[in-house]
């Protein structure tokens, strides 16, 4: 990865972090990077969970992405656990450089290290681009996702 270090974010890290996830149309509707109250409390909640894995992207001291690694320990296939990967950014300086194939990458490396048989994500409807990027690393369109907003 060269210069590139992936390491687990802290409270430092939340303004760019959430400014990252602000930084499209879909982002710029759910974020409110002026107030980080709800962050600070949602990443206490990933880092008292062994499972979750909130992790930075830093290139000469700065920060340009970002992904939430979950894993999921789970009894179908045979006790299988799998990965899931969301809130995948990068930094707009930094698209197309790599940076996310990279990052991927990493989160799958990763995912093996925990015993992990299979990694999956989502991604909306609308990002078309992100879907080839997906499909350029291995990853395939098998299911449709349902949500139901609470």
């Amino acid at each position: 990865m060269g210069d590139l270090e992936i390491r687990h974010a802290t409270a430092d890290d939340l303004p760019a972090i959430v400014a990252m996830l602000a930084d499209d149309p879909l982002g710029a509707q759910r974020e409110t990077p002026d107030d980080m109250t709800p962050y600070r409390a949602a990443l206490e909640h990933l880092d008292a969970d062994p499972n979750q894995h909130l992790v930075v992207a830093v290139r000469e001291d700065r920060l340009v992405g970002t992904l939430q690694l979950s894993v999921i320990p789970g009894l179908s296939h045979q006790g299988m656990s799998r990965a899931l990967i969301e809130a995948v950014r990068i930094h707009a300086d930094e698209r197309g450089s790599g940076l996310g194939s990279q990052l991927i990458e990493w989160a799958i490396d990763t995912s093996r290290q925990f015993g992990c048989r299979m990694v999956q994500l989502t991604s909306d409807k609308s990002r078309t681009d992100a879907h080839r990027f997906y499909e350029r690393l291995g990853f395939s369109a098998t299911h449709e996702g349902f949500k139901l907003r609470l």
